[in-house]
């Protein structure tokens, strides 16, 4: 085991290298602070157990960092991706829980398969299938589908969710330092707090049907010490489970290809012949945690933006983060603080991160430098954009492709029907001519 010394002179921390442990754990417990308050909101939209869900996040990224053999850095928390088909499986929050474990370890295995092949066959297989132009609009989808939950949600208390999303953007904005990548935990507490005010003072959080209403009877009943509640999967409709589903890899692979491209380059290290590993380790992370109750799992940027401040990519500070992880889920009392907060809050925070996603997908079409020129770029995205947002779904016996699935299907079927004249197009470009100096 190194210790890092020689490369603490040059700023940065290696995977194989450890700092002193009072730092590694102060380290791992501030990925802990960074991952958090995305991580148990996805369990507080679905309706899933706060405890099982950051218990699995550790379990998730003990599995992906020994997948790739402890040279990727990541922490591994609740994916936003799985939102949309987990609702629309589940009929409601929190309903049919069993339907949605088994749609979610559905994908989990499709991307672990995904993983095995780009790991033989090399990421060209996954370029061919989904260049830029689709995964920007994969990922665009997400969040315009999703744009009806975070309104009606907001809608339950104006002031609260708008003061919530206000909080988290500003954070996000005029914040320096390590606090700025808290703004979704920052957002929280703002929002929290307001509502808590408001309720106290006899205002409209007053009441529990204005959607504000901060739930504080949950906490005091909850106990302190306990296990982690483990719900398992139902597989008596696979059918619908598959067709819900399957799309999300699409999604994760975009994700966790750039993170692991960004970490890279933070590092100074290609981690490129690691893509397929950390495909696998994700999608069997995934699988685990769909097994018992948890969410689908996926790399955090939120966690990125951490090393690229302290320079520090210890494996041993992630590992320290992920056995903290495990020990919060024995703490009933954590799980019952997270679902005393209100609706309306909670619609503040998705507005904010729901939005985020969809502009993400046209960063992707941005850094990408995606030519909208082209008409066949501008029907990959158009179309499905639209798709999605206008609710298309599609029915057939138990079979159901939602909004989500049918975009991101359309965005890969459009474009390798317009692949030709794509290629036409652009072999028929004039040469750029260039003024002499």
């Amino acid at each position: 085991m190194a210790v890092a010394s020689k490369s603490r002179e040059r700023d940065i921390v290696f995977p194989e290298e450890r700092l002193p442990w009072p730092q590694t754990i102060l380290l791992g417990v501030q990925h802990v602070m960074a991952m958090f308050g995305a991580t148990v909101l996805v369990p507080l939209i679905l309706g899933f157990n706060p405890n099982t869900v950051i218990f699995f996040s550790g379990i998730g990224t003990l599995i992906f960092l020994v997948v790739t053999g402890r040279k990727v850095p990541s922490y591994l928390g609740s994916s936003f991706s799985f939102i949309g088909a987990v609702l629309a499986i589940q009929g409601g929050p929190g309903q049919h829980q069993g339907l949605a474990f088994a749609g979610i370890l559905v994908a989990g295995v499709i991307y672990f398969l995904v993983g095995v092949v780009v790991h033989f066959a090399g990421i060209n297989v996954i370029r061919f299938l989904m260049p830029p132009i689709v995964t920007g609009t994969v990922v665009a989808v997400i969040g315009i589908a999703l744009a009806g939950v975070a309104v009606g949600n907001w809608q339950k208390e104006l002031v609260t969710g708008t003061i919530t999303f206000l909080a988290a953007a500003i954070a996000s904005v005029y914040l320096r330092g390590f606090p700025r990548l808290l703004p979704v935990l920052i957002g929280v507490v703002v929002g929290y707090v307001v509502a808590g005010l408001d309720q106290a003072a006899g205002g409209a959080c007053a009441s529990a049907a204005s959607g504000c209403h901060v739930n504080t009877s949950v906490i005091g009943n909850a106990d302190w010490i306990g296990y982690p509640k483990l719900t398992f999967p139902d597989f008596s409709d696979p059918v619908r489970a598959f067709s819900l589903f399957w799309f999300i890899p699409i999604v994760l692979v975009a994700e966790n290809t750039g993170h692991v491209f960004a970490i890279g380059g933070i590092m100074k290290r290609d981690l490129s012949g690691y893509l397929g590993r950390t495909f696998m380790g994700d999608g069997l992370a995934t699988t685990v945690s769909a097994l018992f109750g948890g969410t689908g799992e996926t790399t955090y940027a939120e966690n990125i933006g951490v090393m690229g401040i302290t320079r520090v990519f210890s494996i041993w500070v992630f590992i320290v983060a992920a056995i903290t992880a495990i020990l919060l889920g024995f703490i009933p009392k954590f799980g019952a603080l997270v679902l005393s907060i209100p609706i309306s809050v909670l619609g503040g925070i998705e507005l904010y991160l729901f939005g985020l996603i969809a502009v993400i997908g046209a960063k992707i079409w941005v850094d990408a430098r995606v030519d909208f020129s082209k008409r066949a770029n501008l029907a990959v995205a158009a179309i499905p954009l639209i798709l999605a947002a206008g609710g298309a779904d599609l029915k057939i016996g138990s079979f159901e492709i939602n909004n989500l699935g049918i975009g991101a299907l359309g965005a890969i079927i459009i474009y390798q029907i317009l692949r030709p004249g794509h290629v036409r197009d652009a072999e028929a470009e004039p040469p750029e001519v260039v003024a002499p100096s």
